[in-house]
């Protein structure tokens, strides 16, 4: 044997990497999964003002009507492409600046600056929107086939505080709601130490969502108790919601998808309003905003995972078959696109 071949490993005793089936990426083929996005929070979306957006692989345009209902739309004016969130509220409509074309509020052209008829089905598109927990959704589909789950106590009755976590993640959303159904990962990463040895008996699955309850302690099972319940709905948000020292909580970690590959996470915190007195708010405040640091350090011990990955799945064992299951739901989940010829 030459100098040369000394010391080198055969290539055929080599492991093979194992992948499994990939998981579409967000705008791969054109296409995006059917969920609702968090495009903003309400309180950016005052009376009369219209406010522009990155979503998908587009520019959209939010918008309140005079009965307050807001509305998600493409951002470029169908005449000559200007961004509408440049222009105004006018009677009800979106005006163009450049030539004072007006869309009402299902994207339809009602006017043109000049005073010739608007061109047969000149308009642009109108998105499904709901107002909920504080935050302005869109749903990237022909129609909305699932809905933003409902909190214990209903909406009305909450105070809601929503937040940014900045910076953005460079990660598709379903990349950060896969940590939830990945439950070794809290053990190594959050160091949560669960009372059952394996959950995955308690989560329950549906072609869109899963659902289970965690129960434990933090700090490797020195720390404080945890006992929530929690869910992944769709591509783009997780939620839980339990009690901390007697009073109820929820919170929602809602995406949003400026461009593919990016997710802006908000942090909408939810506690009981109560009998809305000072010291009631205080109380309520006080709550959120420990509520808003603990998500704070609970993404934060995820991020540097996060921002280096490339998913992309492997070998997988028994404990990641919840895992498993999300990703299936993942690879068969509707993609589409409807926006695409209006929103680019």
């Amino acid at each position: 044997m030459s100098h040369a071949a000394e010391g080198l490993t055969n290539i055929s005793t080599k492991p093979k990497f194992h992948r499994g089936p990939p998981v579409p990426a967000e705008g791969e083929n054109g296409l995006f999964s059917e969920s609702w996005f968090a495009i903003c929070p309400s309180y950016e979306v005052k009376p009369g003002a219209i406010v522009g957006k990155d979503f998908l692989d587009g520019r959209v345009v939010v918008y309140r009507d005079e009965s307050g209902t807001a509305h998600v739309l493409s951002a470029y004016c169908c005449h000559v492409g200007a961004d509408l969130a440049v222009g105004q509220v006018v009677d009800n409509n979106i005006e163009c600046a450049f030539h004072h074309w007006q869309f009402n509020a299902d994207g339809h052209c009602v006017k043109t600056g000049i005073g010739d008829p608007p061109p047969k089905g000149a308009g642009i598109y109108k998105f499904y929107t709901i107002e909920k927990y504080g935050l302005i959704w869109a749903f990237n589909g022909e129609e909305p086939w699932w809905q933003i789950p409902e909190f214990d106590i209903p909406e009305s009755e909450l105070s809601i505080d929503v937040r940014y976590d900045v910076p953005t993640m460079p990660v598709d959303p379903w990349v950060i709601c896969a940590n939830t159904p990945d439950w070794p990962h809290f053990k190594f990463v959050h160091k949560v130490e669960f009372d059952d040895s394996d959950p995955y008996s308690g989560y329950e699955f549906d072609n869109y969502s899963l659902k289970y309850t965690l129960e434990g302690r933090m700090d490797g099972g020195k720390g404080m108790e945890v006992r929530m319940h929690a869910g992944v709905y769709g591509t783009s948000m997780f939620c839980f919601q339990g009690d901390l020292g007697g009073q109820w909580y929820a919170m929602l970690a809602a995406f949003g998808m400026p461009r593919p590959g990016v997710t802006q996470n908000y942090f909408a915190i939810c506690v009981e309003k109560g009998d809305d007195s000072p010291e009631q708010q205080q109380k309520n405040k006080q709550l959120q905003d420990n509520l808003f640091h603990f998500g704070k350090a609970f993404t934060g011990m995820d991020r540097p995972i996060l921002h280096g990955i490339k998913f992309r799945p492997g070998y997988l064992t028994k404990a990641d078959r919840a895992l498993g299951r999300y990703l299936d739901i993942l690879r068969d989940f509707p993609r589409s696109h409807p926006s695409a010829d209006f929103i680019k």
